[in-house]
């Protein structure tokens, strides 16, 4: 594919600025498709908090249940040993939602912010919007570049 067709994107906001190669945007494709994964991860450590702690507030009930059932040893064990208990050394879910949030996923926001500032004017998904511009069929409904 010529390199005029590749940097065609389906509107302004996406087009690449002039001077950027086709290296610099797939890098920038790349780089945003792995901040993607990031988003999901966290999203999964937000869905691990809350079983977590909905499986923490079960044992409750458990507790209750085995003393009912006069079966006080295994209540004292899990009253003891679980409920409450750190999922890592000093942790709740909490702690690890927050560190996760304030370090790694705000590093990897802002590099990634600033790659694109620095390369390509702040544009977002310069790299997909090139590629729907290949991929969509120029007429056909449904294809349109733009609502």
């Amino acid at each position: 594919m010529a390199a005029e067709e590749q940097a065609s994107a389906v509107d302004e906001a996406h087009t690449r600025p002039d001077g950027s190669d086709d290296s610099t945007v797939e890098a920038l494709g790349e780089l945003s498709k792995a901040l993607e994964t990031i988003h999901r991860v966290r999203g999964h450590l937000y869905s691990a908090h809350q079983l977590v702690g909905g499986a923490d507030l079960t044992l409750d009930r458990v507790v209750r249940l085995l003393r009912h059932a006069e079966h006080d040893e295994v209540a004292d064990r899990v009253e003891h040993e679980l409920l409450g208990r750190n999922v890592l050394p000093g942790r709740w879910t909490f702690q690890i939602v927050e560190e996760f949030d304030d370090g790694y996923y705000a590093a990897f926001q802002e590099i990634e912010r600033e790659a694109r500032e620095k390369l390509a004017g702040g544009r977002r998904h310069i790299f997909e919007a090139e590629m729907k511009e290949r991929r969509r069929t120029h007429g056909m409904p449904g294809h349109e570049a733009t609502p």
